[in-house]
């Protein structure tokens, strides 16, 4: 069984509101279902767009959509879309 944990912020001198609970509770359920990229941080990549051209690198930031990628040239930021593993 999932014991939620709710932080009880009164004990801080900030009131806690059913409202504040709800949100929160509402992302907790949301969040495993919104878009993800499905690479990680230290994955070998090989990113291709037409406007940056071809690059490959490992994966050194992740939020939401974007990876961006460390390459010999520095870090650049490409949609999840772009990339492939390397072999």
């Amino acid at each position: 069984m999932v014991k939620p944990l709710v932080q009880d912020l009164s004990g801080m001198g900030q009131p806690v509101t059913l409202t504040s609970v709800a949100a929160q509770t509402w992302n907790r359920l949301l969040k495993p279902f919104a878009p993800r990229s499905p690479y990680r941080i230290g994955d070998a990549v090989a990113a291709d767009d037409p406007f940056k051209g071809r690059r490959e690198g490992v994966v050194v930031f992740l939020q939401g959509l974007s990876a961006g990628i460390d390459t010999a040239e520095g870090v650049f930021f490409y949609d999840h879309r772009q990339l492939k593993q390397l072999d």
